[in-house]
């Protein structure tokens, strides 16, 4: 499951905002913003995932290790996806 942190963090390594973000992942903007936001679970899973999806898509890696999270970008996705 990825978090409110990794989703911020990776629209800002991609420079998006989160209305590019929300239209690419075809999620509405208020769903983003619950899923940005830091105490708010009331996300489906489906969103979720298909922002995770969508995030990968364009380069994003996800990393979870223990109680440390992170994200990374694969420059070479990236810049085929821009």
């Amino acid at each position: 499951m990825i978090t409110a942190r990794q989703t911020r963090a990776a629209r800002a390594l991609l420079g998006w905002n989160q209305e590019t973000l929300a239209d690419k992942a075809l999620v509405s903007l208020t769903a983003l913003k619950r899923l940005e936001s830091v105490n708010d679970l009331r996300v489906h899973e489906s969103t979720r995932d298909q922002v995770r999806r969508t995030l990968e898509a364009a380069g994003i890696i996800f990393l979870s290790s223990g109680r440390r999270e992170g994200v990374m970008v694969d420059d070479e996705v990236a810049e085929i996806r821009r």
